[in-house]
């Protein structure tokens, strides 16, 4: 009997709740501006670029989260050309290198030239020294090369006789490279790959998307297709969204549950190397930029799944014994989220 009357208050006070009219939701941090801009950058580059709206959610919040990315897919997908709208979106300044295998260090850093007048060397910046870096085929270039963005990437400056150069916020590298072609390239060691934020890889579009493609290039009358795109958002307004997005709200239990994740890879038997504690944070930081994408100033267990592909895929190394039966980190990053008890 005093159980009954304990669930019939239970339910009484349920149902006075669910009487009650419904208050709308106010979220604690304003993202309506954000919002807004994300609409206005994705209409831009939708002038162009047909599909591929996976990649576009990845990059904006690479964006967002000042994280850098690596897109690999075939030639032709619209890797380049989508980085290159992307930073036509923003008004900060843009920078485009394309990696061959004589490239020098120099050539991406800068270099000390003297100066006769005052009988000193002068620091000349390099092509690095920009907001939003486009690197092209970043594995054609040698280790040398390639070790140069070490300190940039991770550090944000670079060090040349002696002297710290810091780069300017925002920072982004997008860099590309080829899955197919192996021959006169440079796979990139794994601990440069730990630097980039996401690795996002691009497919072929649709049937019904690559007639849209056919269509819309049928119709198109300019010799540069990237003039139809105009600036949406300021550096200024960039930097204050990602202000915006570090404050996103995840709660204790989310946590345990990116940390479970994580550790799941290093405990995997299928995987040769399992992902770092970086890749923890760099999960952390995706999913409240993904969060923010979706309007929300709380993390959900779904931003965290969304997010592990592009961020775990090239932080794990499958064994080769399963690499050669087939098996993909992809489908190996799945089983470990089903493994995974989903927070409530």
């Amino acid at each position: 009997m005093e159980n009954e009357n304990i669930e019939n208050t239970g339910m009484q006070h349920t149902s006075a709740i669910a009487g009650q009219p419904e208050k709308e939701f106010q979220p604690r941090i304003d993202m309506s501006r954000l919002q807004e801009d994300i609409h206005k950058i994705k209409n831009e580059i939708a002038k162009v670029i047909i599909g591929q709206e996976d990649m576009m959610d990845h990059l904006i919040a690479a964006l967002l989260s000042n994280g850098h990315v690596l897109i690999e897919g075939v030639p032709g997908v619209a890797k380049t050309i989508t980085a290159k709208l992307l930073a036509r979106t923003v008004d900060v300044d843009f920078s485009r290198i394309q990696f061959t295998p004589d490239l020098m260090p120099s050539d991406i850093l800068g270099t000390s030239v003297f100066n006769a007048k005052t009988s000193e060397f002068e620091f000349k910046k390099g092509p690095v020294f920009s907001n939003f870096i486009l690197i092209d085929e970043i594995n054609r270039s040698p280790a040398k090369t390639q070790a140069a963005l070490f300190e940039v990437m991770e550090e944000r400056q670079i060090t040349m006789d002696g002297i710290s150069y810091p780069m300017d916020d925002p920072f982004l590298v997008v860099a590309t490279q080829n899955p197919i072609e192996h021959e006169g390239t440079y796979r990139l060691p794994e601990a440069q790959l730990d630097r980039f934020l996401f690795k996002i890889e691009v497919g072929y579009p649709n049937l019904q998307q690559e007639i849209e493609i056919i269509r819309h290039e049928h119709g198109n009358r300019l010799d540069d297709k990237t003039e139809l795109v105009q600036k949406v958002v300021s550096g200024a307004q960039l930097k204050e969204y990602q202000r915006l997005v570090k404050d996103v709200v995840v709660e204790a239990n989310l946590l345990e549950y990116i940390a479970q994740i994580i550790v799941a890879t290093r405990n995997n038997q299928f995987l040769y190397l399992g992902a770092s504690p970086r890749a923890s944070l760099a999960l952390l930081t995706a999913s409240k930029s993904f969060a923010a994408i979706r309007g929300r100033d709380f993390v959900t267990p779904e931003d965290i799944r969304e997010a592990s592909y592009a961020v775990l895929r090239h932080r794990i190394v499958v064994s080769p014994e399963r690499e050669m039966e087939g098996l993909t980190g992809d489908e190996i990053i799945r089983q470990i989220l089903e493994s995974q008890e989903i927070p409530r």
